[in-house]
């Protein structure tokens, strides 16, 4: 259900802000929404997997979190991300 190095690594590649960025909003919300769906489709075909479930549900409001932080912070990063994510449809 993790999502691997190299999809990771991709996205890490994909949304940092600069060279040696790993921890940035972006990288964090990016990796999330990917395990986010991974999970989601887990889920799809595991229909009774409660404990995944409640997983999902926190990664979910972690990635909720840090997007509150993103739009405090700066409106235009969290659009751009939005947008490029493809949430808020």
């Amino acid at each position: 259900m993790a999502i691997s190095k190299e999809r990771k690594n991709e996205l890490i590649s994909e949304y940092k802000t600069h060279d040696s960025d790993t921890g940035s909003p972006e990288v964090q919300i990016a990796v999330l929404t990917e395990e986010i769906t991974t999970l989601n489709e887990h889920l799809r075909t595991h229909k009774k997997d409660h404990h995944s479930r409640r997983g999902l549900l926190k990664m979910v409001g972690r990635r909720r979190n840090l997007l509150n932080y993103l739009r405090d912070k700066d409106v235009t990063r969290y659009r751009d991300l939005i947008q490029k994510l493809g949430l808020r449809r």
